[in-house]
């Protein structure tokens, strides 16, 4: 797994300089669904890791957000499964919370993940029973289990509609941050407490986020208090998710379904 980790640093390094070339610069802007919008730059990262992951292991599946789906990866024992910009809104209104987002998956479960901020050049890496790290340096899961000192990774989008206005006064803070790979970054390296979210997500979205998680020696659940699994045909979890230290996640559930 060594020369996989190797291979996927570099690509999400390369591919978050091509993004640099983007930000904050002339790129066109297209919406492939309502607010779900795609950039010229989301392409490129994705043409570039495409091309660099499966020439290197030409026998592993491929699942990104941004190339048209197969079925042929549901045979793959292995997958790469690519989310060549988590955060595209906030790479469009030029905040820096978005993230090169890379996991591979071995029967259903993340075994690696790297997540590439090309602004604040964060590198989190993890691979299964090798520990999580953020730039080189070992990183563990917040050791805060208590609701009202805890400081939650939260969504601006739900934010923005009103979803926590009644957990503003359960937790010590509520930090929107608007990518949630970066999110699940953050929380799997203590400088958040815990990471929820209250609508679903992507298989692509959390992925990598989820090995990081776990090798930090936290979990992460969906809202039913279910286990997490990849490479379904049925790419969508619902119906939010709770990550971070497993006490933590627990007590954090309690609340949120009060």
């Amino acid at each position: 797994m060594n020369a996989e980790l190797e291979v996927a640093k570099t690509a999400a390094r390369e591919a978050g300089a091509i993004i640099c070339t983007y930000y904050k610069s002339d790129y066109k802007i297209l919406n492939k669904g309502y607010h779900n919008p795609v950039t010229t730059a989301d392409h490129a990262s994705n043409d570039y890791l495409k091309s660099v992951l499966l020439s290197e292991f030409p026998d592993y599946g491929w699942f990104s957000e941004e190339t048209v789906d197969s079925p042929d990866r549901l045979r793959k024992e292995r997958v790469w499964i690519i989310d060549p910009i988590d955060g595209t809104k906030e790479f469009i209104e030029g905040i820096p919370h978005f993230v090169v987002s890379i996991a591979l998956v071995e029967d259903h479960v993340p075994v690696l993940g790297v997540l590439y901020n090309p602004v604040t050049y964060e590198t989190f890496t993890a691979i299964k029973g090798g520990g999580s790290k953020l730039n080189g340096e070992p990183v563990r899961c917040s050791s805060e289990t208590d609701p009202g000192k805890m400081s939650v990774a939260n969504s601006r989008s739900e934010t923005r509609r009103g979803m926590w206005k009644r957990y503003k006064d359960s937790f010590s803070e509520l930090r929107p941050v608007g990518s949630v790979a970066y999110k699940l970054g953050l929380t799997a390296a203590g400088i958040v407490d815990i990471f929820a979210s209250l609508r679903p997500k992507n298989e692509w979205d959390i992925c990598a986020g989820h090995c990081l998680i776990r090798e930090a020696g936290g979990k992460l659940i969906n809202l039913n208090g279910q286990e997490v699994t990849y490479n379904n045909k049925n790419t969508r979890i619902s119906p939010g998710l709770v990550a971070g230290n497993p006490v933590a996640v627990d007590n954090t559930m309690s609340v949120l379904k009060i």
